[in-house]
């Protein structure tokens, strides 16, 4: 409930209401960006960005000298999830995608980034991360791999077998980072998945993307960040996972923190 009450705060304040709605607009943009166009300080800005951050509503990554900052829908997923789900569930269809699609960058930054806070350890959230028996409870997904740097992975996307050696382990340090290339879109999914014939073709033409995950312990909790990013300019598959991190995420963390995932919905299918 106190996480809920940082959101709240940071929600009454209309500068930094001001401050989502431009990374709503424009995600990834850092001090000086959000800075343009505020009579205040540019310091007064900053520390309406450590208050949204603390509140996790968002997150923020290191590139080069900058910070860049992006919108992080967990929290209001999380207040969909516990006041709307149960009236609207079309809203909360709707609030699970609160991120638009990017413009097409000037410079090679993140993409997409959220961050959650989960009761729990490194080594407990790396295992949910890794594990078949975890990872199949909270993704539908299990991984055949060594999980090295280099290692080949062979995607099991509920029974479809997705094998390419495109799909490789980029970056593995045990319980701290793992970061891997995204699965091919074979018609095997397709078939599975129904994306439609249009959608599949502009899925197959697209390069191929990954996904990071930076695991931070803060006391007893663990701050994960997710880092989906090198999306082709417009990309279908950039929308699908917008999508469907947020619901997979709250799917991970209730399983860790409760030992139940959240049952599979429309956007967990989405997601593949």
């Amino acid at each position: 409930m106190q996480n809920m009450d940082r959101v709240f705060k940071a929600l009454a304040d209309p500068i930094r209401r001001h401050l989502l709605d431009r990374l709503k607009d424009h995600d990834g943009q850092n001090l000086k960006d959000l800075s343009v166009g505020l009579d205040i300080a540019r310091q007064s800005v900053s520390k309406h960005l450590t208050i949204l951050e603390r509140a996790n509503l968002i997150s923020t990554v290191r590139h080069g000298r900058e910070t860049l900052h992006y919108l992080n829908a967990v929290p209001i997923n999380d207040i969909a999830e516990r006041w709307i789900n149960p009236y609207d569930q079309q809203r909360v269809r709707a609030l699970s995608d609160l991120k638009r699609a990017l413009e097409e960058p000037t410079m090679q930054k993140p993409d997409f980034v959220y961050t959650t806070y989960i009761k729990t350890t490194p080594e407990r959230l790396w295992q949910a991360l890794t594990d078949p028996i975890f990872t199949k409870r909270w993704w539908h997904v299990t991984f055949d791999t060594q999980w090295e740097q280099g290692s080949r992975m062979t995607w099991d996307n509920d029974g479809i077998i997705i094998s390419d050696p495109e799909q490789i382990v980029l970056e593995s340090s045990p319980h701290r980072r793992l970061s891997y290339t995204w699965h091919t879109f074979t018609p095997e999914l397709n078939d599975h998945v129904h994306f439609g014939d249009e959608l599949f073709v502009k899925l197959t033409s697209e390069g191929r993307s990954r996904v990071t995950f930076d695991i931070e312990p803060m006391g007893e909790l663990v701050k994960l960040t997710v880092i989906h990013d090198n999306f082709d300019p417009n990309s279908a598959v950039a929308t699908m996972v917008k999508n469907g991190w947020p619901v997979l995420l709250s799917s991970l963390k209730t399983l860790l923190e409760t030992g139940e995932a959240l049952p599979p919905t429309r956007i967990d299918r989405e997601a593949k």
